[in-house]
């Protein structure tokens, strides 16, 4: 029989007309229940949020003797209720407890009901009960489900944040175990350099004392290694500037025609000292870029001081032209030693040489000019072969937005 009887209809009017006074019942049995610890956390209108959808659609499942055409607006409401009670704070014990007193409401107000209302059968009174208790433990699984489904999602979250937490403290790790071990290999590196400046320092001044004839020999020789410990530190000075340079990095145009022009200036001496041609190239198209300057003339410095010091014979080329999508390039081109393909993925690590201990420095010189192409936002790209020289070339933007020196 799906016709709803004058008694169940009588029932269902006066449980709507009670439903402020049944919300009120159930929540003082709420607030007084112990096992319900976190419902003094929450404010009346919270506690009651939206039990009034429930209890309506309670209501018309008893009008239509029919659950199944509101299930779907049951389970929404349902699943509503236990993400609410999951970010309130409720355990799932909790939210069991608390729909388990609505029920003993709405089941005590049956009662009631039915103990004053002959027309109410006794067929009906046992019908109410069954789908008010069906509909009630609809209601507890879809909520259990939700707050179930919200703590694994946290618990989803929170994990993949601590592996990621995770990952890069172990990133960080190895980034201070790399720092610490450049640092030891900066302090290996270094005591060997001076140790055989000084071994051979020491040689020369014994060799003055013993033979006035061969003073000026000593003496030439001293000066040579008085020099090459000063192109030592005076890369690792610049090289730690580089690094721990913090100070604002500024931008402003400035001319790359003045710029090639010193360069080749400061080049000039040391090329002919070594019988090397010096070649400069300069795109006429080019005028004013934005960017440090002095940064831009410590890559090209650093280049080119590398290419004079691994070529003993034939030239050295500075070329500044124009490249394509707003950028501009320098290119420092050489005929000398050149690098092994085996040694080309080291090429831009520190203390990297291509050639003999002879050679002074400490192999800063490319690890520099990788790190300030870095900074200005330069493509930086090499070619070489062992015997046939070098061509390294930066390849800038005409135009270098402002940020801070480095980015740490």
């Amino acid at each position: 029989m799906n016709d709803t009887s004058v008694g169940l209809k009588g029932l269902v009017a006066a449980l709507r007309e009670q439903q402020h006074a049944l919300t009120e019942r159930w929540m003082k049995l709420v607030f007084g229940d112990q096992e319900v610890e976190h419902s003094d956390q929450l404010t009346y209108r919270q506690l009651a949020d939206h039990l009034p959808s429930i209890f309506e659609e309670i209501c018309v499942v008893l009008e239509s003797r029919n659950l199944r055409d509101q299930e779907g607006a049951i389970e929404r409401d349902a699943r509503q209720h236990g993400q609410w009670r999951w970010q309130q704070g409720y355990r799932v014990d909790e939210l069991v407890r608390e729909l388990d007193l609505f029920r003993q409401a709405l089941l005590l107000a049956i009662g009631e009901y039915a103990s004053t209302h002959e027309d109410l059968s006794r067929a009906d009174e046992e019908h109410a009960r069954l789908m008010t208790d069906e509909v009630v433990s609809f209601v507890t699984l879809a909520s259990i489900r939700e707050a179930i489904g919200e703590r694994d999602r946290k618990i989803d979250e929170y994990t993949g944040m601590l592996e990621r937490a995770n990952y890069e403290l172990t990133l960080r790790q190895k980034l201070i175990g790399d720092l610490y071990e450049t640092r030891m290999q900066i302090a290996r590196r270094v005591a060997h350099d001076l140790r055989n400046f000084l071994n051979v320092f020491s040689t020369a001044l014994q060799l003055a004392g013993r033979s006035p004839a061969k003073r000026d020999t000593a003496l030439g020789l001293a000066n040579r290694q008085v020099a090459d410990m000063a192109t030592l530190v005076d890369e690792m000075v610049e090289y730690s500037k580089v690094l721990g340079d913090d100070s604002l990095f500024t931008v402003e145009p400035f001319d790359l025609v003045g710029l090639f022009d010193e360069l080749m200036q400061a080049c000039r001496v040391s090329t002919e000292a070594k019988g090397l041609k010096l070649i400069g190239q300069f795109d006429p198209a080019l005028g004013a870029v934005t960017s440090n300057r002095l940064k831009v003339k410590q890559v090209a410095l650093n280049l080119l001081t590398n290419a004079i010091k691994y070529t003993s014979s034939g030239e050295i080329v500075l070329a500044i032209a124009a490249a394509p999508d707003e950028q501009w390039k320098l290119r420092v081109a050489d005929t000398g030693v050149g690098i092994g393909a085996a040694d080309q993925e080291r090429v831009f690590q520190e203390f990297e040489r291509a050639a003999d201990d002879d050679i002074p420095g400490a192999g800063l010189g490319l690890a520099i000019v990788k790190e300030l192409s870095r900074t200005l936002e330069g493509e930086l790209r090499f070619q070489s072969a062992k015997g046939h020289g070098s061509v390294f070339e930066v390849t800038f933007p005409m135009v270098l937005k402002p940020k801070p020196a480095q980015t740490r």
